[in-house]
């Protein structure tokens, strides 16, 4: 069965009456865990989406450069959107839902963080509301600020940019030390170590960007430090 039969079903569910965070309490091992990851993103994006006060076809749009949806799918994915797109009320619950469900695997809240950041930027802006809720939903994934602020920089052209952020080190580390997290980093997001760990395809795609960001830091800090 398909990614996107499954999450047909779980739209069922949602006819029903059953709502979106029981559905996902439902959605918690594979291959049911990447039909909850789509729906997470599908859902906390539509919000995000929202939190500036309108959903555009931008922002849309770069919601399906993350998901391949096939033809003859389009409908599904659009209904989870457009049920979760109604307004920004009870997404911090919901991502207390989500924390839950991958409270195992940091990396992966850190992926649909990264996926929502997308979202947000793909108007061409990014509204003080838009970065409180962004804001908010790291804080409650458990993401450092350290890491908010690297994702920030990665997406919002004229935020501030801290390559030892990118990295997660500090000013005062030294280069060793650097280059054993760079290199840890790296190998974190290759994508046959993400597919081994059981990581969705989506989640794949999303550490592409992240891997630039990555390998550009280690060369801003080394370059210094050899300066």
């Amino acid at each position: 069965m398909s990614i996107w039969s499954r999450i047909t079903d779980a739209l069922a569910a949602l006819a029903s009456g059953e709502g979106l965070s029981a559905v996902l309490d439902r959605l918690r091992t594979p291959p049911e865990r990447s039909v909850a990851f789509t729906i997470a993103v599908i859902a906390l994006g539509a919000k995000m989406a929202k939190a500036d006060g309108q959903v555009t076809r931008d922002e849309v749009a770069a919601f399906r450069q993350i998901f391949a949806i096939p033809p003859g799918e389009e409908a599904n994915a659009a209904r989870v959107f457009n049920l979760a797109r109604q307004d920004v009320a009870g997404f911090d619950a919901y991502a207390r839902k989500i924390k839950r469900m991958f409270r195992d695997d940091d990396q992966i809240l850190t992926d649909l963080a990264e996926g929502l950041f997308h979202i947000a930027v793909a108007d061409g802006h990014y509204h003080p509301d838009e970065d409180a809720f962004l804001s908010e939903v790291a804080r409650i994934f458990g993401l450092s600020d350290r890491c908010f602020r690297a994702l920030r920089a990665r997406f919002v052209g004229d935020a501030p940019r801290d390559p030892y952020d990118v990295l997660g080190v500090g000013h005062d580390a030294p280069l060793t030390e650097i280059r054993s997290a760079w290199k840890r980093a790296v190998r974190d997001c290759h994508p046959d170590r993400m597919v081994a760990r059981g990581v969705p395809e989506e989640a794949v795609k999303l550490a592409e960007r992240r891997l630039i960001d990555i390998n550009r830091a280690w060369e801003e800090i080394s370059a210094k430090q050899a300066a």
